[in-house]
Order: C-alpha cells, then sequence, then structure tokens
C-alpha cells in the first residue's frame, strides 16, 4: 500500500467547512468525514476561523490600504514627471551637439 500525499485545500473550501462546523448542526466527526479530512484539521479550521473573524470587520486595515494607495499614486506621478523631464532634457543635450 503507498504512501499518501498532502492536499491542500483552498481557502473557500476551508472557509466553507469552518463555517459548517462553527454552526454545529452536525458532529465535527460527521463533517469531517463528509467533507474527506481528518477531525482535528476541521477543529483547527475552525478555532483560526473565530480567532480571525473580527479581522474582517477592521476599519483600520481599510483605512491603511486607501492611505497607501494614495501614497503610491503620488510616487508614480512623481516618477513620471521627473521621467518626463529627463527624456526632453536628454532629447535638448543630445540634439543639438549628435554627431557620429
Amino acid at each position: 500500500m503507498g504512501k499518501r500525499t498532502r492536499r491542500n485545500h483552498g481557502v473557500a473550501f476551508k472557509a466553507k467547512v469552518a463555517l459548517e462546523a462553527v454552526k454545529a448542526e452536525q458532529a465535527i466527526s460527521e463533517l469531517a468525514a463528509r467533507s474527506q479530512v481528518h477531525p482535528n484539521v476541521v477543529g483547527q479550521w475552525k478555532k483560526e476561523l473565530i480567532e480571525r473573524a473580527g479581522e474582517i470587520f477592521s476599519r483600520d486595515r481599510k483605512e491603511d490600504s486607501g492611505a497607501e494607495a494614495k501614497e503610491l499614486h503620488a510616487k508614480i506621478g512623481q516618477l513620471t514627471m521627473e521621467n518626463d523631464f529627463l527624456s526632453v532634457a536628454l532629447g535638448r543635450i543630445v540634439e543639438p551637439g549628435a554627431r557620429k
């Protein structure tokens, strides 16, 4: 009998199983058997969902990403202006005295 390889479950699958475990409509062992994962894994996913559920509704995360996006857009604008300026300046330097 060959050794079983480790399976990688997607985020959506983990969330679905963890939510069903939180609902507690059926025993974790039954849910694990139906989902074809070990009951300990279902328990870990449930625990992680409960511990990190507050992050979903966190206002700090949204504000930080907005401020960071504004900062990055400003930097892009600055670099674009510098690039345009330098390309024009380089064109002025190369064109008049350009002899090959």
